[in-house]
């Protein structure tokens, strides 16, 4: 005759004291309370799998949180699974599974984990950049949607006003950072393939412009309007800084007290802070050490050697350059990446060494295998070719002062 289990009564629960060991108090149909020594007590289903007629349990919850009526009624749940070949553990997993693709692996929580990772291997800039981007034209449409849920037509009809407007640069960055974001999700088991592999062909390509720059022989031009720009003294200090190390805009705007060695006269710039994240050393010259005495008066109880003036604890925006040299009338004809160029154009035809110019840049060979061999920054060797050029910015004053208190000499 079969063993007839007694049912389970609130009070009987209620009663149940610890002991040594755990214990069990059936309730019957495979529905048991579990007693361990800490007092807590947790309901279970045991079952045979379906498949594999192997004994197992399905924890359904604690008690109190579960009362006894529910863990009846999921026990009962259970069973009229089993009876359809279903096991109750691989269900409950599945919905699990379900609700983080709804509520946990939105687009927004992936692309935070992957930014996450991805801000290491950028400038902080360049970081801000990205997440901005995002913000801007993708999370107040995408963030909430499940990762699985996204979709090229989707990515598409999301970008296509933006290519509208004439935005190609955006479009172009856009689908990048998307990409690399559904890389990541398919990297990580939450896709089974990135949906979004070649949407760039589904819109016009941006071409392709060089930064505006000047010609070298309109250098005076520029000196002579610097020097009589109405513009503050760390703006026209941080122009001509630029100018003088042929350093990017962020990369000058950045520039700290602690990255400068007077009496080695180098200015070295640490990986973080550079777009190919590898540390830059410049030779300084006797104009770019003038420039900052000049700035010791203003910023050098502070971090940053150019301050913003709206917070001196922060450093000038990578775009006070750029406004300040569209305010002075070159709109269209430079802007302060060009002063790169300039410098390079000017190098160049003065037969300096390529790879000098290239190092002084901070250009990475194209060439990975020679860059891997390459390691050298020809630091001495672009000494003299800094003193050069910082002579030549003086020369190119034409009678004006920088602001370095130097008059110009003669023409070049």
């Amino acid at each position: 005759m079969a063993k007839v289990t007694t049912r389970l009564t609130d009070k009987e629960i209620k009663s149940a004291k610890p002991r040594d060991k755990e214990y069990y108090l059936f309730d019957g149909g495979g529905l048991r309370l579990r007693v361990k020594p800490n007092c807590s007590k947790h309901w279970l289903f045991n079952y045979y799998r379906p498949n594999s007629k192997k004994r197992a349990n399905l924890t359904l919850g604690k008690y109190p949180d579960l009362s006894l009526a529910i863990a009846r009624k999921q026990a009962q749940e259970a069973k009229e699974l089993i009876v359809q070949d279903i096991d109750p553990q691989e269900d409950k997993k599945r919905k699990q599974q379900e609700h983080k693709a709804v509520y946990q692996h939105t687009f927004f929580n992936v692309s935070k984990e992957w930014f996450d990772i991805k801000q290491e291997s950028v400038t902080p800039d360049y970081a801000v950049d990205i997440w901005r981007s995002l913000e801007l034209h993708i999370f107040p449409y995408l963030s909430t949607i499940p990762v699985k849920d996204i979709t090229a037509p989707l990515a598409i009809k999301l970008l296509k006003p933006i290519e509208a407007k004439g935005s190609l640069e955006t479009v172009k960055r856009l689908t990048q950072r998307l990409n690399e974001i559904m890389d990541f999700a398919t990297n990580y088991g939450l896709v089974n393939a990135n949906p979004l592999t070649g949407i760039k062909a589904a819109f016009k390509k941006p071409k392709k412009e060089n930064m505006a720059s000047l010609k070298p022989d309109e250098l005076p031009e520029l000196i002579n309007a610097i020097a009589n720009a109405s513009i503050k003294r760390t703006t026209r200090c941080l122009i001509e800084w630029q100018l003088h190390t042929m350093t990017r805009p962020s990369e000058a705007a950045g520039t700290r007290w602690d990255e400068i060695d007077l009496e080695a006269k180098i200015w070295t710039i640490p990986p973080a802070r550079m777009k190919k994240g590898r540390e830059h050393r410049i030779p300084l010259t006797s104009q770019t050490i003038a420039l900052l005495e000049i700035m010791k008066p203003i910023s050098k109880q502070r971090e940053f050697v150019f301050t913003s003036d709206r917070n001196p604890l922060k450093p000038c925006n990578s775009q006070t350059a750029n406004m300040a040299l569209k305010r002075m009338g070159f709109a269209g004809r430079l802007v302060s990446h060009g002063l790169r160029s300039l410098a390079s154009t000017t190098l160049n035809e003065q037969g300096f060494e390529a790879d000098l110019i290239e190092a002084a840049l901070a250009h990475i060979d194209g060439n990975q295998v020679r860059s891997a061999y390459n390691r050298t920054d020809y630091l001495e060797r672009r000494i003299p070719m800094m003193i050069w050029w910082s002579g030549h910015i003086e020369e190119a004053a034409q009678g004006s002062l920088s602001v370095t208190g130097t008059k110009q000499l003669k023409v070049i």
